[in-house]
């Protein structure tokens, strides 16, 4: 990805916020027919520093898991906020008419080798860990217990496991930190004007950045 440095994200407590809150993540792998890429949730352990692990489970008919290769890195691209911006909101439009349309975006790419785990235990504590993740917010969490024992037994032999320690994390926060303040002062402006949740997003991304309230 290519990254100039006024867009540049190194710290790693903000990349890990990042995936802990979009943790669908896109694998991308290189296998014997070229590349492929799955949708899958993935589940973040910060150890072993500095960057942590990658944890997901695939179908077992997914032939991913058997075709990837483990000489090639794989990465997960996890996208946060993005929003088109349109060059009306900047002053500069008005004092020099020099200016274009763009997306901001918020992307951090994680890279690293591919394990493959077939262990039930594994792949029990790690589908547990996503469903209290995801239901925690619900009046009633939904639990794994809920389900039959017989039926969560069959339904994880029909799962693997895929682990990736990750080698390299690459964070990328377009938010209009390349426009004059009074430019990004009027993004703002007009991403909360547009009043949906990802431009609202978007506005608090680039007020982050800005030093905005």
């Amino acid at each position: 990805m290519y990254v100039p440095p006024v867009f540049s994200e190194s710290r790693v407590e903000v990349l890990h916020e990042l995936i802990r809150t979009h943790g669908l993540g896109t694998l991308v792998t290189l296998c014997s027919d070229g590349l492929t890429a799955d949708l899958l949730p993935f589940d973040l352990d910060p150890e072993p520093a500095p960057f942590g692990t990658l944890r997901a489970h695939v179908a077992r008919a997914n032939p991913v898991w058997r075709e990837v290769s483990p000489q090639v890195q794989a990465l997960v691209i996890f996208q946060g906020a993005q929003s088109y911006i349109t060059p009306s909101w900047y002053r500069t439009k008005q004092e020099t008419g020099k200016v274009v349309p763009t997306f901001n975006y918020v992307v951090v790419h994680a890279h690293g080798p591919i394990r493959i785990v077939e262990d039930p235990v594994w792949l029990r504590d790690l589908v547990e860990r996503l469903t209290n993740k995801y239901e925690a917010a619900r009046p009633t969490p939904w639990k794994v217990a809920d389900a039959p024992e017989e039926f969560v037994r069959t339904l994880l032999q029909a799962v693997i496991g895929i682990e990736l320690p990750i080698a390299r994390l690459v964070g990328k926060w377009k938010v209009s930190q390349n426009r004059p303040e009074a430019d990004r002062e009027g993004v703002v402006r007009g991403l909360r004007a547009a009043a949906d949740l990802e431009s609202a997003r978007m506005a608090d991304e680039v007020a982050k950045r800005s030093g905005q309230p």
